[in-house]
């Protein structure tokens, strides 16, 4: 029975699993890097929205702003300050854009590990 990996887009034949192995065991590997994308490209995600939100001048006093900016800043708050220019969208830019990609490189890099081995 041949079947097309999603991840991959390859065919996939079934096999009898590896001797001493559970068969299954890939499949949780890659479902687990498959979350830890998501979560690291949500984190990103909030991140560089609250930079494009703030370089367009919303309005800070709108419910999801407000929400977009307490989630930047708690996902940012170890990375809060690295840069203290005088340019008020440069400092945005550089402190809320390096916690995302960080966030994306260590999430992807985890990822795929997992789906290595």
């Amino acid at each position: 029975m041949n079947s097309t990996d999603p991840l991959s887009g390859y065919p996939v034949h079934d096999q009898p699993p590896p001797p001493g192995g559970a068969p299954r065991s890939h499949d949780t590997a890659r479902r687990a890097a498959l979350t830890i994308c998501t979560i690291a490209d949500v984190a990103a995600g909030l991140l560089v929205l609250w930079v494009v939100l703030h370089l367009l001048g919303a309005n800070e006093g709108n419910a999801f702003v407000e929400f977009v900016h307490g989630a930047a800043d708690w996902l940012s708050g170890w990375a809060q300050d690295i840069f203290t220019m005088d340019t008020d969208g440069l400092r945005v830019v550089l402190n809320y854009g390096l916690p995302a990609i960080i966030y994306l490189l260590i999430g992807h890099g985890i990822a795929a590990r997992l789906t290595r081995a």
